[in-house]
């Protein structure tokens, strides 16, 4: 367009006159937040929306099909911050694998631009080639996509005055079922960010130098083809990498990103309240991957690995793509949504708060979550032990939903609250009734507290896989209560295939032979993976428990966090002896699978108590 402008100045005006016009409109940004209508190759089928923010950031949002399989209509076509290019070129930035593709058999995509004024007045975008609409507030590009059983998704692009920010809500009545997971992947080209984020983020700066999803250099694959190792020929032998590696609790965390070689552009997404998501605050899942190409930040809406719970829908997920000089992104300002009529959105006047006078029968030792879940909504909040255990969730949706106390990570106590829009739910003190280790127990190995984290091996899960030449053998010899340690001793997690068999020994007194009870706490398992114990050399082997759902690859793609279980083996005294005792501990399943993709568990805890 610009081209075949200056060939009419130069026959009109002459070259002086062009050369000045033209470096004009070389500009990168106006100075203040515009939609610009733009035909790709002068043709009115390509056409694009052009959003100056008037804050150094010009984006395009492409509003047709142009036949790359790795682009899509929907997608945000070029990313530009200062005059740098942010968006590869070659592949789209999306949602999953393009927008066209969400939804099996359907390919239809409508993308729709407005400009709209602090009152909510809604202007299209012109029609016209070049045609700019402007003097609004706010800039709104919806994508929308319908699937063939009349469901809906609705994905929004929204940029505010003078802000180098995009503002974008994903909303859906149905899930999209090519993928079965939400999420926005934003490309961007290595050169413009090499960099993944500081140490203390997700994916953030490891204690080594590299980053965790850091791909480049890696000369071999561990598994399937997203997890990565260096071979013997490098200084990184041995080690492995992965954008599963990039993961961080869900509470832990309000932003990820990356930066440029220099350090003074950050790129980062910022998330909301997370209310629409499913797995509660304690779920993981990758956020980040670093290639020799792109630098992809991904926002997980939601995600089928180490799924605890059923997707929810119709809840406009909020998230927000920032730009800073470097620094940390500050919380954004999201009140304005409520006069971009967006579906799902629900104002702060609609919403309702749950406060909690204090908790009974905590442990110093633990932090505990609140957590409030229904099939519409989550939420949590962090319990003030200094303060009794005071707990204040706010910003809820009306309605009634299981809240849930959390001794770190595993859940001791649950009930109901009920939510009101405008008003605040008031709760006397909870008290926790269903910690385990409430229980004397003769010997416990591991804390109850929903993690393996004390286990070998267990503070390294998150961040690399098993076979990683940083961890500890998995095979430790037989765990000896009263000597052997459960960090050095017992394994954080057991795979059919690599660490059966675990023997732990034990010695009990003339008095202690009685009906005793062994219980295995696991908080995650692959592949229909359940344990079974034997006492004694087989002199006493439990029956076997009934096989949990299956699910996807979890315990080798950076989570432990799956469902946690308790299994309860009583064992007769007949079978117990006064002097030296052992329990063998077997990973069982009907489901077949070798090495570190065999049915396997992760462990919470491991005790012994008299039989109630």
């Amino acid at each position: 367009m610009r081209i075949d402008f200056l060939r009419r100045c130069l026959r009109r005006l002459g070259a002086a006159a062009c050369l000045l016009l033209a470096t004009a409109t070389a500009t990168p940004a106006l100075a203040a937040l515009s939609l610009t209508t733009l035909y790709d190759s002068g043709s009115s089928a390509k056409l694009q929306y052009q959003v100056d923010t008037g804050g150094g950031l010009v984006f395009k949002v492409m509003a047709y099909d142009n036949g790359v399989s790795t682009q899509s209509k929907g997608d945000l076509s070029s990313l530009l911050y200062n005059g740098v290019q942010y968006a590869d070129a070659s592949r789209g930035s999306q949602l999953n694998s393009g927008f066209d593709y969400l939804y099996s058999n359907v390919s239809a995509v409508d993308v729709q631009a407005q400009m709209i004024s602090s009152s909510g007045a809604a202007t299209s975008a012109s029609t016209a080639n070049g045609g700019v609409v402007s003097g609004g507030t706010y800039v709104k590009i919806t994508v929308t996509v319908f699937s063939a059983n009349g469901g809906v998704l609705k994905h929004y692009y929204m940029a505010k005055s003078g802000e180098p920010r995009i503002y974008m809500g994903t909303y859906f009545t149905e899930e999209p079922d090519t993928l079965n997971l939400v999420r926005f992947i934003l490309r961007v080209p290595i050169a413009a960010l090499s960099k993944g984020g500081p140490a203390g983020l997700p994916g953030g700066l490891a204690s080594n130098g590299s980053w965790p999803q850091d791909l480049r250099g890696t000369d071999t694959t561990v598994e399937a083809s997203d997890v990565f190792g260096f071979s013997s020929s490098t200084s990184s032998a041995g080690q492995t990498r992965s954008k599963h590696y990039s993961n961080m609790r869900l509470k832990d965390w309000q932003y990820f990103g990356g930066l440029n070689s220099a350090g003074s552009v950050g790129l980062w997404f910022y998330r909301d309240n997370n209310e629409g998501n499913s797995g509660g605050p304690f779920y993981r899942s990758l956020l980040n991957q670093i290639t020799s190409t792109n630098n992809e930040l991904t926002y997980i809406v939601n995600y089928g690995e180490g799924q605890t719970e059923a997707f929810r829908m119709g809840v406009l997920n909020s998230y927000t793509l920032m730009f800073t000089a470097g620094g940390a992104p500050s919380a954004p300002d999201t009140s304005w949504f409520s006069v971009m009529a967006l579906d799902g959105y629900v104002a702060a006047s609609g919403r309702g708060t749950v406060a909690g006078v204090g908790l009974s029968g905590t442990d110093s030792n633990y932090s505990y979550t609140v957590g409030f879940s229904s099939s519409t909504a989550q939420y949590w909040a962090s319990a003030n032990l200094a303060n009794n255990g005071f707990f204040k969730s706010t910003g809820m949706r009306p309605g009634t939903y299981t809240l849930t106390v959390y001794k770190n990570e595993l859940a001791v106590y649950t009930g109901s609250v009920t939510v009101t829009a405008g008003g605040t739910t008031t709760l006397n003190t909870l008290a926790i009734n269903a910690d385990p280790s409430a229980k004397a127990a003769l010997w416990r190995i591991g804390n109850w507290d929903g993690t393996p984290a004390e286990f070998l091996n267990g503070g390294r899960l998150t961040t690399m896989h098993p076979t990683d030449a940083r961890m500890s053998s998995w095979v430790p010899a037989t765990f000896v209560v009263g000597t052997s340690s459960a960090a050095s001793g017992f394994p954080a997690c057991q795979w059919k295939d690599v660490n059966n068999a675990r023997v732990i020994q034990f010695t009990l007194t003339s008095a202690q032979v009685q009906n005793l009870t062994l219980r295995i706490g696991t908080t995650e398992d692959f592949n229909g993976a359940r344990p079974q114990i034997s006492v004694n050399n087989g002199s006493w082997t439990s029956a076997i428990p009934t096989a949990p759902p299956k699910g996807s690859r979890n315990l080798t793609v950076g989570t432990y966090r799956g469902v946690n279980r308790l299994y309860s083996f009583d064992i007769p005294s007949t079978a117990l002896v006064a002097g030296t005792n052992t329990v063998t501990v077997n990973v069982v399943s009907g489901t077949s699978g070798t090495a570190y993709l065999s049915p396997a568990l992760s462990y919470d805890a491991v005790d012994l108590i008299v039989t109630p």
